[in-house]
């Protein structure tokens, strides 16, 4: 079967698509922005190539500058991203990978892009499916989230994940309120790609909300 895990890891690439600027590294800011244009303007059969492709070039600038907490951010994006479009059996594979990234980076400088190492675990943890299949576990990804938004508290992509992982909970109410803060979160200059493509997902997931659970919403 040619995607057996799309239906599970269906939002990874949302999961880490956006790490916030933390005076982001030129080579890095260059994969970011190759990033959000492969994302947002790339059509969906020619996406699997183009992050694969990505993910080879952000592994060599972490094989050039070891040590680098940013490089191995963004090499767990692409990763994650090219998991999302492949979505078969290296899926997964693709999944722990990013993840193992993004843990040896916390080791090194927890605080690089402004925490993004916390938002991306967050949603990595609660997305991909739990044991005895993944790594998924929905408590751990909780607290990653919080301490994204601890890190970054005006931050959108902190806000939206959490929404995100709320809105998977049930608790509707609670996830307008982040994705109301992330549509007003302050614009990151230099990364206007990034921002107008986490916007669309934003209003995205906030309508999809309103639209289905109104009388949830309603009662509160």
């Amino acid at each position: 079967m040619k995607k057996p895990l799309a239906a599970l890891l269906f939002a990874l690439i949302a999961t880490v698509g956006h790490a916030d600027d933390g005076n982001m590294e030129p080579a890095v800011g260059d994969i970011a922005h190759r990033w959000a244009k492969i994302n947002y303007h790339t059509p969906a059969k020619e996406q699997e190539k183009a992050f694969k492709d990505l993910a080879d070039q952000a592994g060599r600038l972490v094989a050039a500058e070891p040590g680098k907490p940013q490089p191995m951010v963004w090499q767990a994006i692409t990763l994650a991203s090219y998991a999302k479009a492949n979505g078969g059996l290296n899926a997964l594979s693709s999944a722990k990978q990013a993840r193992d990234l993004l843990l040896a980076a916390e080791k090194i400088d927890a605080q690089t892009l402004n925490g993004s190492v916390y938002t991306s675990l967050g949603s990595l943890y609660a997305k991909v499916p739990g044991w005895p299949v993944g790594f998924g576990d929905k408590a751990q990804a909780r607290k990653y989230l919080e301490t994204a938004l601890r890190m970054n508290p005006k931050g959108i992509d902190a806000h939206y994940f959490y929404a995100d992982y709320l809105a998977d909970k049930g608790d509707y109410a609670a996830a307008v309120e982040h994705l109301q803060q992330a549509l007003a979160a302050p614009p990151r200059p230099g990364r206007e790609d990034a921002d107008a493509g986490r916007h669309k997902d934003v209003q995205a997931l906030l309508d999809e909300i309103r639209n289905k659970h109104a009388d949830k919403l309603a009662a509160k």
